[in-house]
């Protein structure tokens, strides 16, 4: 039987006499996008400010809203609302807004210059029968009377364009949209114990910002002068008591991504939202992989912008919908652009959605083929919204992508001189702590993964439990957060298996083809020409340079060979595998 799951609802919280929180809420997966890969659920927060006029910040997407206009109503005369502040928007809220404007005729909507280009092209045919009130640099206030002057700030990204802050002097919380959120769904409303959100933020981070730490730093200048008691994301818990060092860790990400040797350029357009999901799985490939990435919508910045990254840059993967038979405009235009600015040295790579045919990857390949740029992976064509396992090749894509790129840096680094130096020596000590060698399949949901590990140790009693240290770059590490499980299969001397598990797989390719295998308990496979195997849950995650220590607890096991002597893995140095 499947298991239960809660509805969707409206958790409904005053924070002052004056301000109501309404989060709606998902206890399941609200999309495919890979920022919610975690499948922790969500939370969409809004807010309602009551002054001498009456404000609504950012109302949920279609999702939520018929439980959340009916939580409003509970609440409010809908006809005396004077404003909706819209700090990002985007198609999914288009539904929301325009029942809101229906129940509120005399509304005016607060917003950026780029939400209303936004608004405008999403209702060319239709427009919303709302005022509309633009934001600008030089007009950054808004007076609802009783104190509520509310503030704001321009916070574009590449990402989001359109986004903006708000902040409320009198109540002193700071609304900080998509910045220091979570995916996360729960009954706790502000962050007590804030650390154990802590992987959850960082993922977020690594999904959302990493692509981005430019404007991330330049967003964080801009509020520093806001005296917040607490932060208002747009999902997840508020921060009260982790706004501090949360904002500290949002600048010492950002700094290390700004610090990184190598960068993509990721030039794309995005029809219906499908191509934008593939980029951003790609991206975060690339990140983990250790090399900084560039988010490009090029219907949102000018061509001399797209020449200035592509110059710079060390790589680019450009990314397309198919429509009426070839890429935008704004596509064919970033294409001009790339061949003739990027030098036939830099890695490319090419992937897109499509409804029927996908003709636009096809011309995007060919013409660069053609032009002599060799490519970072096979290019990836998506029919309609991409699957889980898409979004797992579209990570694993960009992790090759990376890995070659270092690769070529490699190649084109002067050798050092043969000499042993101190530090060789110390690789060679390092080299002689040995690990069992396993095959680690971890699995979170449909989507099943495997590799060759030797740093594996056993870490308690009780629980029984073990380390496992993974590798930043590696597929795997997607799926060895807090809560999934994994069965460690430890192998015999002498087992042809680990040659199975070290060859190199395409992204996206089946890692157990040929390989005889049982399902356990939790889902995971059990090798069957394993020594032992174990069943774990991962509980806790340490980040450690470049690889994750994962700490799981031992649910269940297995020795299949009393007499078996477990394989070994001696190494000549500690430099590497």
């Amino acid at each position: 039987m499947a298991p239960l799951t809660k509805p969707r609802d409206v958790q409904v919280v005053y924070l002052d006499n004056d301000t109501t929180l309404l989060r709606s809420r998902t206890w399941d997966r609200l999309k495919f996008e890979v920022e919610y890969s975690l499948q922790k659920g969500t939370t969409a927060n809004s807010f309602l400010i009551k002054g001498d006029k009456i404000a609504l910040i950012d109302p949920p997407g279609e999702s939520f809203s018929q439980n959340y206009i009916q939580a409003l109503q509970e609440r409010l005369d809908l006809k005396s609302l004077d404003y909706i502040i819209v700090q990002h928007f985007n198609p999914n809220r288009a539904a929301t807004l325009k029942a809101l404007v229906a129940l509120a005729p005399h509304v005016t909507i607060v917003c950026s210059k780029a939400a209303k280009l936004a608004m405008d092209k999403l209702w060319n045919e239709e427009p919303i029968a709302a005022n509309i009130q633009i934001i600008n640099r030089g007009d950054l206030d808004l007076d609802l009377g009783s104190g509520h002057n509310l503030q704001f700030t321009l916070t574009p990204t590449p990402r989001w364009p359109d986004g903006i802050c708000t902040y409320d002097p009198k109540s002193q919380i700071l609304w900080t949209d998509k910045f220091f959120g979570a995916h996360v769904c729960g009954d706790q409303v502000f962050d007590e114990g804030w650390k154990f959100y802590s992987e959850d933020r960082r993922y977020y981070y690594d999904c959302v910002h990493a692509a981005q730490p430019q404007q991330v730093l330049s967003a964080l200048k801009r509020l520093q002068d806001k005296p917040a008691r607490f932060y208002s994301p747009a999902h997840g818990p508020l921060l009260r008591y982790g706004k501090q060092e949360l904002t500290q860790l949002y600048h010492q990400w950002s700094e290390k991504q700004n610090r990184q040797e190598l960068s993509v350029a990721l030039i794309y357009a995005s029809a219906y939202g499908n191509t934008g999901t593939l980029a951003q799985a790609i991206a975060r490939g690339i990140t983990k992989a250790g090399v900084a990435v560039e988010l490009i919508d090029c219907e949102q910045v000018d061509p001399s912008d797209i020449q200035a990254r592509v110059e710079k840059c060390d790589g680019f993967i450009l990314g397309s919908p198919t429509l009426a038979g070839h890429p935008p405009t704004q596509v064919q235009t970033a294409l001009g652009i790339v061949m003739s600015t990027a030098a036939k040295t830099k890695l490319a790579g090419v992937f897109g959605s499509f409804g029927w045919s996908g003709e636009a990857i096809d011309i995007l390949e060919s013409k660069l083929r053609d032009a002599g740029y060799n490519f970072g992976f096979e290019p990836i064509r998506v029919k309609f919204a991409p699957t889980d396992a898409i979004i797992q090749e579209c990570k694993e894509a960009g992790i090759d992508f990376a890995q070659k790129l270092k690769k070529n840096l490699k190649r084109r680094t002067p050798k050092r001189s043969v000499n042993v130096s101190s530090s060789d020596r110390t690789a060679q000590a390092v080299g002689r702590v040995v690990g069992s060698l396993c095959i680690v399949s971890a699995h979170r949901g449909e989507l099943h993964s495997a590799m060759l590990a030797s740093w594996v140790s056993q870490a308690t009693f009780n629980p029984p439990g073990i380390t496992v240290a993974v590798a930043k770059d590696r597929a795997m590490e997607s799926v060895t957060h807090t809560g999934d499980k994994f069965v460690l299969n430890i192998l015999p001397e002498n087992s042809s298996l680990a040659r199975q598990f070290t060859k190199t797989f395409a992204p996206g390719e089946d890692r157990f083809v040929g390989v005889e295998t049982e399902t356990a308990s939790n889902g995971g496979k059990i090798l069957t020409g394993a020594l032992a195997y174990l069943e774990c849950t991962v509980r806790d995650r340490l980040e450690c340079g470049d690889h994750w220590m994962v700490y799981a607890t031992v649910e269940s096991g297995q020795l299949f060979d009393p007499s078996g002597v477990t394989a070994v893995h001696h190494r000549k140095t500690g430099s590497y595998y």
